[in-house]
């Protein structure tokens, strides 16, 4: 009786152990059916941005992403295929940055990059022209008071995909008065002292530059807001044709500029911390990294 039940112990063993490794081996199928479908592509964006040249670098230094692909596109382009394929819960995996309204939309994941292919975290920076501490001191202390969190920024940009970025700040600020009061709190109200804030043409350096905007004016000063191209702003704070601005993303993006023209201008720390940029995919994909992704 005891080798019989042995026996048939024995004989169930062994059945779990294949239908467990039947289990593995139709697991790895169906993640290899996953990627296929996908023609092993990433969905990028504009040929030439600094994001793609970094997703050109990732494929590069990463054996698994060997025989990928990247497709590059427009930021437009991407998020039309992002869409689709979110409301189909249909895998996709694209290059992407956070802050960005999408991660309010959808649920989404940057992938884990421990070789950096990306560049390390950034943060967005509060700078200065020289002398501006000494010539308005009530609006450097503002500049430099300014900190907010991903989530703001983000909650901005995607209201104004429906109403102007300037309604889309307005809204925003009524709402946290809490948090912009630590930013003017023991500051003196201005008189009318004008001052020039200088940004870039991009959705969420025009959300910051808009906070920035009303947050200033609401405490007495008259701003003046321009947009233009990062090399250009630097520029102009460099030689003193702008006063400050909340936009520039170090020490990758705008790192070079940095080297350039750091010297001659203020900077006052991060407003934002922890900007990245990477791979992206739907929280229902069951992949946490990069190195998770198959070779083709």
């Amino acid at each position: 009786m005891k080798r019989a039940t042995l026996k048939l112990v024995s004989i169930a063993s062994a059945s779990l152990l294949m239908a467990a490794c039947g289990s593995d081996d139709t697991a790895a199928e169906e993640d290899t059916t996953v990627f296929e479908e996908m023609d092993y592509t990433i969905t990028g964006i504009e040929p030439g941005s600094g994001i793609t040249e970094s997703a050109r670098n990732t494929l590069d230094i990463y054996d698994n992403l060997e025989g990928w692909e990247l497709q590059e596109s427009s930021t437009g382009g991407m998020m039309v295929e992002l869409q689709q394929a979110y409301e189909n819960e249909e895998p996709i995996i694209i290059t992407g940055w956070q802050p960005h309204y999408i991660f309010e939309i959808y649920d989404l994941k940057i992938l884990e990059d421990p070789k950096e292919g990306f560049g390390a975290a950034e943060n967005i920076h509060t700078m200065t022209r020289t002398g501006l501490a000494e010539d308005m001191p009530d609006a450097t202390a503002i500049l430099d008071n300014f900190a907010w969190e991903t989530e703001d920024m983000q909650q901005i940009v995607l209201a104004a995909q429906d109403v102007s970025f300037e309604e889309a700040a307005q809204n925003w600020y009524d709402e946290n008065q809490d948090l912009v009061s630590e930013w003017t709190n023991g500051v003196p109200k201005s008189d009318g002292q004008e001052i020039d804030l200088i940004s870039m043409p991009w959705d969420t350096e025009r959300a910051s530059a808009h906070v920035m905007s009303l947050t200033l004016e609401n405490h007495g000063f008259d701003v003046n807001v321009t947009s233009v191209d990062p090399s250009v702003l630097f520029q102009a704070l460099a030689v003193g044709e702008a006063d400050a601005t909340v936009t520039p993303w170090l020490p990758t993006t705008h790192g070079a500029f940095m080297e350039e023209y750091g010297d001659d201008l203020v900077d006052l720390g991060p407003n934002l911390p922890g900007a990245v940029s990477g791979l992206v995919v739907p929280a229902y994909m069951d992949i946490d990294s990069i190195e998770d992704i198959p070779a083709k």
